[in-house]
């Protein structure tokens, strides 16, 4: 078996900064050729292998090939048991995984579906995952999926759907020096916010994992000059709602939130939205996965792609190596030891099944 982390390591040194994607995929395409048990299909810079051995049960294994920009880390770094570099944790490190496991697991007791995607860290409109729903759904079909994104080599079930609403405030304009002739929309927004800032989201637990809900301001703006009393404000803000509640659902709960606050004329509008994904961990598939390595297993909290799977009725849940609060950063790092622990575990399900 090749070395996982110097596996990870030249993957690390392939760039692929998001939209940027074409020699990693040509790498990636490259070794899984070479298994002559692998279907390989490509499609713009996402690659596809797959096994078609007729077993009762497929397992989908998915990862995205592209970074954020470089951060002083463009480069592979081994320092012992410890690789530093752009992408080493979210998500070369578990590229690396499911490269080797399309490699070296000839006959597995379950068909499984490799997938290497591109445009994971951009607009939704780049994302390889939706082009390929889009495009070729075929490929993507399974009973289970699992996101190779960093979990410290646990499982993090579905995840929260993340919603972006504008709130638009309306007031009337007047000179500064005669304010009392107009009405200050800016000034209304005191109101939202405190609204807003008292918020106390749900924590329900589903599958024994828990979920936090919570609603942010996260930009505000409005003004019209240094004399001028503003008629109109704009507030945006963003909710992130458990599994249990479709994204009308989440949306009708921001409004009634919000309604105290607000006045005939006033909107609400939803700007942007990522529905939630269940907890998967009941399936026997996910469920074989636990039991046999003693895996911990906790709510998602932020959002996957694991969504994208759900919405297409495939249950789905996150396992990786690396840890998540240090992708995207400077320090950004994967350790053997989770890689290899990911790699034994999804070894162990692909040989045996649930």
């Amino acid at each position: 078996m090749t070395d996982l982390l110097t596996l990870t390591a030249e993957l690390v040194d392939i760039p692929s900064v998001s939209l940027s994607e074409a020699a990693i995929a040509d790498r990636l395409e490259a070794d899984l050729r070479r298994a002559p048990w692998l279907a390989v299909e490509r499609v713009d810079d996402n690659v596809v292998a797959r096994t078609t051995l007729g077993r009762a049960q497929r397992i989908v294994l998915a990862g995205h090939t592209d970074t954020v920009p470089v951060n002083a880390n463009a480069n592979a770094r081994l320092d012992g048991d410890t690789l530093w570099g752009l992408g080493a944790s979210d998500m070369k490190s578990g590229v690396a995984v499911f490269l080797e496991l399309a490699r070296t697991v000839a006959e597995p007791a379950v068909d499984v579906t490799y997938v290497f995607y591109a445009a994971e860290e951009v607009a939704a409109v780049h994302n390889g995952l939706r082009v390929l729903f889009e495009q070729r759904p075929d490929l993507l079909a399974g009973d289970v999926a699992l996101l190779g994104e960093p979990t410290s080599a646990g499982i993090e079930a579905g995840c929260q759907g993340t919603m972006r609403l504008e709130v638009i405030l309306g007031g009337a304009r007047a000179h500064t020096a005669r304010p009392w002739m107009g009405r200050n929309a800016i000034h209304r927004l005191g109101a939202v916010l405190e609204r807003v800032a008292g918020y106390d989201g749900r924590r329900p637990v589903l599958a024994g994992c828990e979920y936090r809900e919570a609603l942010q301001a996260v930009g505000v703006d409005g003004g019209v000059a240094g004399n001028v009393v503003p008629d109109r404000a704009r507030l945006t803000l963003n909710h992130r709602f458990a599994p249990d509640r479709t994204a009308e659902a989440a949306e009708a709960h921001v409004r009634d939130v919000l309604a105290p606050a607000l006045e005939p004329g006033d909107r609400v509008e939803v700007v942007d939205v990522a529905t939630a994904s269940p907890p998967a961990v009941d399936h026997p598939l996910l469920a074989a996965l636990v039991a046999r390595n003693d895996l911990p297993v906790a709510a998602k909290l932020g959002w996957t792609d694991v969504a994208r799977f759900a919405d297409h009725g495939i249950p789905a849940a996150n396992f990786g190596p690396g840890d998540a609060t240090l992708a995207h950063t400077a320090e950004e790092r994967v350790e053997r030891a989770g890689l290899e622990r990911c790699f034994g575990a999804l070894d162990d399900l692909l040989r045996r099944g649930a």
